[in-house]
């Protein structure tokens, strides 16, 4: 079950990307180009990407607390016995995606105060960039790429 998991979520990381980023380029080409924000394309997107990262949040716990080597090694050998590569994923990596995914919520949250498209673009370049900022940050790359 661990393996499969872990399979979901190294997977799934690329979908989230790819439409956090999409979701990002649309945001900025909407305030840049001063566009209307639309109810078919750019709301469903941004709203595709929230549920997409919420979801890959939650394989991600599920899986940090299912995994053999999450909390043992920090119990085991605490912060400052862990090398970096151990640390980034005991520690960094689940810290800075649910940070980043609180920030994509921001994001979310402020647009549907807004009634001009041009503050709902901002709102969403800002918060989902910083979203994926912080999460392209703290992949552990070494492992991912592999």
């Amino acid at each position: 079950m661990y393996e499969t998991i872990q399979i979901l979520h190294s997977y799934m990381a690329y979908v989230v990307l790819a439409v956090l980023f999409l979701a990002v380029a649309n945001a900025l080409i909407g305030l840049a180009g001063n566009k209307m924000f639309t109810l078919n394309k750019d709301f469903r997107l941004s709203l595709f990407t929230l549920i997409l990262s919420h979801i890959q949040l939650v394989v991600g716990l599920i899986l940090y607390f299912i995994s053999p080597n999450g909390m043992k090694a920090i119990q085991e050998l605490g912060m400052g016995g862990m090398s970096a590569a151990a640390r980034l994923l005991a520690l960094e990596h689940p810290l800075i995606n649910i940070i980043a995914v609180v920030f994509i919520t921001i994001g979310w949250s402020r647009h549907k105060k807004f009634m001009e498209g041009n503050k709902k673009f901002k709102s969403i370049a800002i918060f989902y960039g910083l979203g994926l900022v912080f999460i392209l940050s703290r992949i552990p790359w070494g492992q991912w790429l592999n």
